[in-house]
């Protein structure tokens, strides 16, 4: 008997350029938190449609096939994924955001709801004062550095004169 393949896991946080890719969300709002769409749209109708210079992961959420070459992977498992773990998760005890991808989705099947709870804050294309986005993407970052950030943040910058 054969075994069984496994099934395709999807990365919600893909790139946009894979033939299979489909938009997840979109970035809404001044702190760049994603707004899922109800049902997926293939990625190559609607990157064309964006402004000249408007890089497609500044405004789009992205979702692609989890490959093994992905720079976050850690194994079999996701450590992008892992990192989002060391962010607060929401302060309520609200639902977990409505998510098309649910079924296949790698961080999912790795984390279960703390992933969801997190992920409408990830950003493939951090804002350029987000430091805590631009550490949770950067693959050197550990869950210890997230944590230390986290309980000692650097003060905002200096209005200048």
């Amino acid at each position: 008997m054969d075994a069984e393949e496994p099934a395709v896991r999807w990365c919600p946080s893909g790139a946009p350029d894979r033939p299979e890719s489909v938009v997840l969300g979109v970035r809404s709002g001044p702190d760049g938190q994603v707004a899922y769409l109800a049902t997926p749209v293939a990625a190559a109708e609607v990157v064309p449609t964006l402004p000249e210079g408007v890089p497609p992961t500044r405004v789009l959420r992205f979702a692609s096939h989890c490959v093994s070459g992905c720079a976050n992977r850690v194994g079999p498992d996701c450590g992008l994924a892992d990192r989002l773990l060391a962010l607060p998760a929401s302060p309520d005890e609200s639902p977990v955001p409505r998510c098309h991808l649910r079924a296949h989705c790698k961080w999912w099947h790795q984390t279960g709801t703390a992933a969801c709870h997190r992920c409408p804050a990830v950003a493939t294309t951090p804002l350029a004062d987000d430091t805590l986005a631009a550490l949770v993407a950067d693959l050197a970052t550990t869950r210890e550095h997230l944590a230390a950030h986290l309980s000692h943040p650097a003060p905002p910058p200096t209005p200048a004169p």
